[in-house]
């Protein structure tokens, strides 16, 4: 057989086009085997091959371009193409379009579209030809299960344009629609278009816009030659596909069967709620296993100690067998927990961890030798087994610091396989985590499978870094720089810069066996998430990078970066004076600012005055990291001064950070980065004015120029594996100090960005939603920030503005933020050109004044300036409940419809 391609695609001088394939005459999958096409009339590019089988043959194929100049090669978006052809034929022709990587639609060949919103039963049309010898296909993934997209033409086989009996196609490879077209003899030439009917109202509803389509006249009559002719991109005259989601984190719920906290059970009756109101998406926070010290500092969310394994404290306890002992002690003091107005999370954890005890005894035998839990250890032991044996090494040693575990702080493969062995004394108390974790797994896989069959999805959160007492730490080290911490540059959130504690990633040893820590991380959240927001997505540009010694983000810079030498500081026409730009500046005048009357005994007890009103910190408290050492300690032993002691501490700190450069230790000692902010220093302020000019232009230049290509590439080698991992939908956290190369990176790897009205990533005061780009997620907030109704109220100049140049209403803005003001800021998004709208469940509330909470404060998740946050906030209203509110279910699937984010395609 004859097997021809034909793709067309604009190329330009110096490029080629070349399909390779999956069966031997393509390459077998061997790229540098590829066949290269030659170029043919107009755009088009053509090849040929001998294939030889017997009786049916299947494989898969794809087009790929190479610049002979640059080098560089590029493959057409998504899967490979399927083909399946029958012996009867001699020649069969491949007609295609290269399918571009930057289309908006190419978004909805993702995880959400193809397992829920766009769910069809796939079945093949038969059309009544015998020979076949045309074969059109179309892909169009954006058709719901009750629309079928069909094709008309000016052919009788077409209706001849007559859309009643327009030619309906089949769905057996949706997204792919194929058809076979059939053809009297010698007719061939023809124009058509594709229409899409509806099933409900038994006829085309809609055709695509835009000119004709054409098919070429081509020997297509001979039954023995075949063309499969494959369109792209049907143009739907609707234009984009929106939809609209809730963020809450599981943890908030609440329902009348829970036992005081959110669990995986009462997604169920979110998702029902949803379906109700027209939501598709379904936000929460990372659900990761937390459980460090056994303490509410546990609570935050993103500080897991498994990347892996889920958390204990959302089990659902009626999921589990029943208990033969103690099931009414148990089931009466989780109804106690949940009355409580917000999460104890200490209790809560109490009350499941001695359930988890009594129902592992009672039914371990049975557990342990099933073939479902067999089948689920295989299939999770590359992670299952560490996460087991470091949670029971935790409470052994009483301590999630492994470096305290003795000969157990680092364990050889084959030793951590001796070590959970059955024939362990200790067997049961590490495999009690194999069953919790089991039940964990089924309890929300069930969730996600409620979920897709009601078209509803859930959408994970990756945070940025891990905790630096966790599993990955104590098993891969190597993967992650342990003397450092991750955080956050300062920002509307901290005026000092964050740092979340976590060691950063060790990239390049990463990249070593082809970033498989970060895949398999990814295929088991798909188990679970069709869609995954990554937390601060600048991380995989540059992360901010801080010491161990020091505490605050002002003391970190960036990782990757370009920092400067003497010389070339030195080039910028800076005097460089290490001693007296890298070295805390401290003088008798700033300490007497900065301490008043207590400069005296600071100076005594803190510093060494090395000349004449200039001092250094004593070697005991050089550090910030041995600052805050000392008055921990201190404040536990004088908790009556506490708030004195950390007045002291605070500014011990600020001193210590009076510096204009930070050396970069880890490219060697000569190299420097500017301190971000460092015009708010003492040492800037004392500079002569031509030095601080200089400086401001260095700055500007390191900060917002430098680094833009350096970032663009360092991003490209870590993203591209993230996406191509699983075929989940990805949203980017872009908040803060956005590089120049984030808003491109992320439209080449369609990449949702976030669009917080309050939070701009340009130099306006807010975004105005109707200027949100389609490749977005647009929002009124998220979990670290006030709801709209507590920031209504925090600062009344700029809630004004707000009320004339975004709502565009006139007059005096109302003190707080009334339910018909909360309506017009939630419209205004549901009517954003955002593929996403995606909305706190506190502000959707907000409109309904009888069902919101009396005070805003109540309703606030987490506090990032403050490190100790409790995460314990609950919603008010029970599941149960909430699916009751007629009225405002009705109200809010209004407005979700009139927004025109509820289409069906």
């Amino acid at each position: 057989m004859k097997l021809k391609f034909v793709v067309g695609y604009r190329t330009h001088y110096g490029q080629s086009l070349f399909v390779t394939g999956s069966i031997a005459s393509l390459g077998a999958g061997d790229s540098s085997k590829a066949v290269k096409l030659s170029p043919s009339s107009g755009d088009l590019w053509e090849g040929e091959i001998e294939i030889k089988f017997d009786k049916r043959v299947e494989f898969t194929y794809h087009y790929f371009l190479k610049d002979e100049q640059s080098g560089a090669t590029f493959h057409e978006f998504g899967k490979d193409r399927q083909v399946e052809i029958d012996a009867s034929y001699s020649t069969v022709r491949l007609r295609d379009f290269w399918r571009t990587a930057k289309l908006q639609e190419n978004s909805l060949y993702t995880a959400p579209f193809e397992k829920a919103f766009f769910v069809r039963g796939k079945k093949k049309m038969d059309t009544g030809s015998k020979t076949g010898v045309l074969k059109i296909q179309m892909r169009a993934p954006r058709i719901s299960k009750d629309y079928q997209l069909g094709i008309i033409g000016s052919l009788p086989a077409l209706g001849s344009w007559d859309d009643s009996k327009a030619l309906l196609m089949g769905d057996e490879d949706f997204p792919t629609w194929s058809v076979d077209i059939p053809l009297a003899v010698n007719e061939v030439s023809f124009e058509y278009k594709y229409v899409i009917y509806s099933h409900k109202e038994n006829r085309v509803v809609t055709w695509e816009n835009g000119d004709n389509r054409y098919f070429p006249l081509l020997e297509v009559s001979d039954k023995h030659k075949k063309i499969i002719h494959t369109d792209e991109n049907f143009r739907y005259p609707v234009g984009n596909w929106k939809t609209s989601g809730v963020a809450i984190p599981i943890f908030s719920l609440r329902s009348n069967e829970g036992a005081g906290v959110g669990e995986f059970t009462d997604i169920k009756k979110l998702v029902d709620w949803s379906v109700k109101t027209g939501l598709k998406v379904i936000q929460v926070l990372p659900v990761n296993d937390t459980v460090a010290t056994h303490t509410w500092v546990d609570s935050y969310p993103y500080a897991a100690i498994s990347v892996q394994a889920l958390h204990p404290i959302y089990a659902n306890l009626q999921a589990f067998a029943p208990l033969k002992n103690k099931s009414k002690e148990i089931f009466t003091e989780a109804a106690k927990l949940n009355q409580l107005v917000d999460v104890d999370y200490e209790s809560v954890m109490k009350l499941k961890t001695k359930f988890f005890k009594l129902s592992f005894d009672e039914n371990k035998a049975s557990f342990l030798s099933s073939k479902e839990f067999k089948q689920f250890l295989k299939a999770n032991e590359a992670w299952l087994l560490d996460y087991a044996a470091f949670s029971y090494l935790r409470d052994k040693h009483g301590t999630p610091d492994f470096t305290q575990w003795g000969k157990n702080k680092f364990l050889k493969a084959k030793e951590l396989i001796e070590f959970v062995s059955p024939t362990q004394p200790h067997y049961d108390d590490v495999a009690i985590y194999y069953y919790i974790q089991y039940h964990l797994d089924s309890q929300l896989k069930d969730a996600t499978a409620y979920a897709r069959q009601h078209g509803v999805v859930l959408k994970g959160d990756i945070p940025i870094g891990i905790y630096r007492n966790s599993v990955d730490a104590w098993r891969l080290p190597h993967l992650f720089n342990m003397d450092t911490q991750a955080g956050a540059p300062p920002d509307d959130f901290s005026i000092s810069g964050q740092n979340w504690g976590f060691p950063t990633y060790n990239w390049d040893e990463m990249a070593k066996d082809g970033y498989k820590w970060w895949k398999e991380r990814m295929v088991k959240m798909s188990d679970y998430f069709d869609v995954f927001r990554i937390d601060h997505i600048l991380g995989f540009f540059r992360i901010w990078e801080i010491p161990y010694s020091q505490v605050e983000g002002l003391m970190g810079s960036f990782n990757p970066a370009l920092p400067f030498s003497k010389e070339e500081l030195e080039q910028w026409g800076i005097h460089f004076d290490e001693d007296r730009l890298c070295k805390p500046y401290i003088r008798r005048h700033m300490l007497y600012d900065i301490f008043g009357n207590h400069a005296e005994s600071i100076m005594e007890e803190y510093l060494d005055e090395y000349s004449d009103g200039c001092f250094n910190m004593k070697a005991d408290f050089d550090t910030q990291r041995k600052v805050k050492v000392c008055f921990d300690g201190l404040n536990k032993r004088q908790p009556e001064t506490e708030d004195f002691n950390n007045w002291i501490r605070y500014n011990l700190y600020s001193i210590i950070s009076e510096v204009i450069f930070l050396s970069n230790e880890k490219n060697g000692n000569d190299l420097f980065n500017p301190r971000i902010g460092f015009h708010s220093t003492y040492s800037y302020s004392d500079l002569d004015p031509q030095q601080k000019q200089r400086l401001n232009d260095l700055y500007t230049h390191y900060f917002y120029k430098r680094h833009n290509d350096f970032w663009r590439e360092s991003a490209m080698e870590k993203l591209p594996m993230l996406k191509d991992a699983t075929d989940m939908l990805i949203c980017g956290e872009d908040l803060g100090m956005v590089p120049a190369s984030v808003p491109g990176v992320m439209d080449d790897l369609q990449i949702l960005s976030l669009a917080i009205q309050r939070m701009p990533n340009d130099d306006r005061e807010f975004w105005h939603p109707s200027d949100t780009p389609y490749m977005s997620v647009t929002s009124t907030g998220s979990h670290d920030m006030s709801t709209l109704r507590e920031w209504w109220q925090e600062d009344a100049g700029q809630t004004q503005r707000f009320y004339n140049s975004i709502l565009g209403l006139s007059g005096e803005a109302p003190y707080f933020c009334e339910p018909w003001v909360a309506k017009e800021v939630i419209n205004q998004h549901l009517h954003s050109p955002s593929m996403l709208a995606i909305f706190p469940l506190q502000d959707l509330i907000a409109m309904d004044g009888s069902l919101r909470q009396d005070s805003p404060e109540k309703e606030r998740i987490n506090v990032p300036a403050n490190p100790q946050h409790y995460w314990k906030y609950r919603f008010h209203i029970s599941m149960e409940d909430l699916l009751q509110e007629e009225g405002f279910n009705s109200f809010l699937r209004q407005l979700i419809d009139q927004g025109g984010r509820s289409a069906d395609y």
